[in-house]
């Protein structure tokens, strides 16, 4: 065959993906059309003791198959010449269908088996290049965590079956009175360990810094549609957390581990290892919403985290040339900027209450509008640092994005409640405690040691960080090429 022959044949698209990326977008506008019709009273349809669909699901089906055909398109020109590209398409086809069957089951049996289905899968997808010695590691250490984290949820259903002497999650949250208390623990702590195993929280983060090995696209889905997992989860079972009175366990372990990612983030020198730091950071960010009791914040967390992320991984090759060792810039943050950030916040904050109706009492949505500050400040922060803007332009295009910016995810957040009416418990702030307040001043103290690298001189917590934010050994390049 000549070349010119060849590199046609590797421009045509095959068959496959002709049918599944119009397939699949199809399944994105029947799920947006069907949530749109019905956004402001979204029904409740139930099949037998199988399947619900909601509001809620239908959210979860627009954003899984609206991130699946976005990476089918990246992966088909981004794939051209690998013989695993179908098997890879198909892969990502039924992931979609493993997370959208996973949110509308309502018998436990199914809620398990298509939680592992989704693990199983995206195992898959890591280690999709059978010739990569550390792909397989990698997928064999990610399966191994996601196995592990069925086995957590298995208990945790099956402690609440024996409880209630029900089999669906309708019956079970509907009976929650009748489980003894400490049936209600255990089954809520195996939820949370569940949660966090998916989502990469610490101890359980090596997984997803190790599975940067996969394809450029499945990173993309990875990021956008399946560490996402813990919101899900945790949202669904929102009745058993307050019943079991663990949501502060849930904030301390999200606190804990948004504030070790930040600092992870900056000892990378791997662009898709600095996103998987950042990735976790915003799990982490997530599950602390679902500690302070607004699940619906959670969900629209997961949103737009996953247009950001997909947008960053699937652009992630332009940023090669600035992944190379080098000594790190130092940040200096000047009394004027820092002015103009803190007023930019509080008048966001403000928007944020004006919109939603939360931050305007002393209660857990305080503490939400300081996460979504954060949150929407530091995406500011990183898209005007790569912008070409001099200092006078990043001061005055800086409060105008982090106001905007506020303003859009309480619109969201606003309309991610209408359509999760019915969700138990789902939007409900919890009150202010001390501990809330301590976790806020660290988060301050945290992020002023972060701006001004401070930690690089003290030795022995510099080295600390660097070695819990490193991927598993074995699936480091290590291996000999054939």
């Amino acid at each position: 065959m000549s070349t010119t022959s060849h590199l046609e044949n590797l421009n045509k698209k095959s068959l496959l993906s002709q049918f599944l990326i119009p397939f699949t977008w199809c399944m994105f506008l029947g799920s947006a059309a069907t949530m749109i019709y019905y956004f402001s009273d979204f029904p409740s349809w139930t099949f037998g003791e199988l399947f619900q669909i909601n509001g809620f699901s239908m959210v979860i089906w627009a954003v899984v198959t609206f991130f699946s055909a976005i990476v089918q398109m990246y992966a088909t020109n981004y794939m051209k010449g690998f013989k695993r590209k179908h098997s890879f398409l198909l892969y990502c086809l039924a992931f979609s269908f493993s997370v959208m069957l996973f949110v509308i089951s309502n018998h436990i049996v199914l809620l398990m088996s298509f939680w592992l289905l989704m693990g199983l899968i995206m195992s898959k997808l890591i280690g999709i290049d059978s010739e990569w010695k550390e792909a397989q590691h990698a997928s064999k250490f990610a399966r191994l965590n996601y196995v592990g984290g069925a086995f957590f949820l298995a208990i945790a259903l099956g402690v609440l079956a024996y409880g209630t002497g029900t089999y669906t999650k309708n019956e079970i949250l509907a009976n929650l009175d009748m489980v003894p208390s400490w049936m209600s623990t255990v089954s809520a702590l195996c939820i949370i360990v569940a949660a966090i195993i998916q989502s990469a929280i610490f101890p359980f983060h090596k997984w997803l810094l190790s599975a940067m090995t996969s394809p450029t696209p499945a990173s993309a889905l990875m990021h956008a549609g399946f560490v996402n997992g813990s919101g899900i989860l945790l949202t669904i079972f929102a009745p058993l957390l307050f019943t079991a009175n663990v949501l502060l366990l849930i904030f301390i372990i999200g606190g804990l581990t948004a504030i070790v990612a930040q600092f992870s983030k900056l000892m990378q020198v791997n662009v898709k290892q600095k996103l998987a730091c950042s990735t976790i950071a915003q799990m982490s960010f997530m599950v602390m919403q679902c500690g302070l009791g607004f699940f619906t914040a959670a969900i629209t967390h997961l949103i737009l985290h996953g247009f950001y992320k997909a947008f960053l991984f699937l652009s992630a090759g332009e940023e090669i040339k600035n992944s190379l060792p080098k000594q790190p810039d130092t940040i200096v943050v000047k009394p004027l900027q820092t002015v103009i950030i803190v007023i930019s916040a509080v008048l966001g904050g403000l928007l944020f209450g004006y919109i939603t109706g939360k931050g305007l009492s002393l209660d857990s949505g305080l503490f939400l509008t300081f996460i979504v500050a954060i949150t929407v400040g530091q995406v500011v922060y990183n898209i005007l640092n790569q912008a070409s803007l001099g200092v006078t332009q990043k001061l005055m295009v800086t409060p105008l994005m982090i106001v905007a910016g506020i303003g859009i995810y309480a619109l969201v957040f606003n309309g991610v409640t209408i359509l999760m009416h019915d969700m138990p418990m789902a939007n409900m702030p919890i009150v202010l405690t001390p501990t809330h307040i301590v976790f806020g001043i660290i988060f301050l103290i945290g992020f002023h040691i972060m701006l001004s690298g401070v930690y690089r001189k003290i030795p022995w917590l510099y080295v600390k960080l660097m070695n819990i934010s490193q991927p598993t050994s074995k699936s480091i390049v290590s291996f000999k090429s054939k």
